[in-house]
């Protein structure tokens, strides 16, 4: 790439990134969208989508059209030993690969103006403050620069070990494993079913497929050697899981996996960088809505960019509009958390959701947002 300054660059092609360069493109600014993988890829994910975006989403001609997602209106939550409780979700969803609604909204971004620098990636970050832009060094030495710099980057990078973010020195105990399945399940469910030291989600994607989803722990997973040991000696134990896993048809050759997620407070703004998405700050998977958070906040630091005329105002005005609508959804999520993950505490998630709607609505609401449009 011949040119090598940008009045935005947005590092990390995922939802929050995509709808941010889409964003920024459709408004006549100049953005180069800068993702370290080609589309389409898989990423580990829950796949399901909070309705609170689908508005949005649908007016600015963002919501596939040519696929049908599914349409998700309940929620299931199984206890470790099998206990089982149901309810509607009060906005509901829909359910969509990674796979396909990434490349579809990077399609979306370049048509709108957007560049993109793909294969690529960014080791570090540095704000000049005597010339009031960023200098991005990329992998192969090369330097770009531009007036602001969109941090989209995910749930972990080395971009946050260069930025010495704090969470960053925090060991954590998770893991994160992904499948697509083919099963005879009940299309219009999202299901959460608890095992010991985790919690694994299934709902239907497109073309009748289900994502299936889990969170774990490294514990576990060196104590019985592989991923396939563990699920066998922890996850099956959960009866519902044990037949899921045993009568579904696994479509990957290996499962998708990411380490080390954490969900420690963030900040939306560090170093004069945006962040976006789980680089702002992580839901916990429970709560269903991580990919619903990731694109508003994509539309939030987009809005203040166009919005406003100067760099501390468009800090000011996206730090403020963040925790506005996301930081006490992530604060609730990190509390209840506690509720999953072990036999005691699950069964008692799951008698707390039979025998006490109230409290399991005000969880659901809490942990959800309205709709944006």
């Amino acid at each position: 790439m011949s040119k090598n300054e940008w009045d935005i660059i947005v590092i990390g092609g995922g939802l929050a990134g995509l709808i941010a360069a889409q964003q920024l493109a459709k408004a006549g600014r100049e953005v180069l969208l800068i993702e370290k993988k080609t589309y389409p890829f898989h990423r580990v994910c829950g796949e399901y989508i909070s309705n609170e975006v689908r508005g949005f989403l649908k007016q600015e001609s963002l919501f596939p059209t040519d696929i049908e997602p599914a349409e998700i209106t309940k929620f299931r939550l199984t206890s470790v030993d099998g206990q089982c409780a149901e309810m509607a979700l009060d906005l509901g969803g829909f359910g969509i690969s990674r796979y396909y609604l990434d490349e579809f909204l990077f399609q979306r971004a370049m048509s709108a103006g957007a560049e993109s620098l793909l294969q690529t990636q960014v080791e570090s970050v540095h704000f000049n403050s005597q010339e009031n832009h960023f200098e991005v060094k990329v992998q192969d030495g090369g330097i770009l620069y531009a007036k602001y710099v969109l941090g989209a980057f995910g749930k972990r990078s080395k971009i946050d070990k260069s930025l010495d973010r704090d969470f960053m020195k925090e060991k954590s105990p998770y893991i994160g494993v992904k499948y697509h399945v083919q099963i005879d399940y009940e299309p219009d469910v999202v299901a959460l079913h608890n095992f010991e030291g985790g919690y694994c989600g299934i709902n239907r994607i497109e073309d009748g497929k289900f994502n299936l989803c889990y969170l774990g722990s490294r514990v576990q997973l060196r104590a019985f050697g592989s991923i396939p040991e563990m699920e066998k000696q922890v996850l099956y134990k959960n009866p519902h899981l044990r037949k899921i896993f045993e009568e579904a048809d696994f479509l990957f050759e290996k499962p998708e996996v990411i380490n080390e997620i954490n969900f420690s407070p963030k900040s939306p703004v560090e170093n004069h960088i945006l962040m976006l998405g789980d680089a702002a700050g992580l839901i916990t998977p429970l709560c269903g809505n991580g990919m619903a958070i990731a694109i508003h906040s994509g539309k939030l630091a987009a809005d203040a960019i166009i919005q406003n005329q100067n760099r501390l105002a468009i800090e000011n005005v996206y730090a403020k509009a963040w925790a506005h609508h996301f930081s006490a959804r992530l604060w609730v999520g990190r509390r209840v958390q506690w509720l999953f993950g072990s036999q005691a505490v699950s069964n008692f998630s799951v008698h707390l959701m039979r025998h006490s709607r109230f409290l399991a609505n005000k969880i659901m609401e809490n942990t959800h947002g309205t709709p944006i449009i």
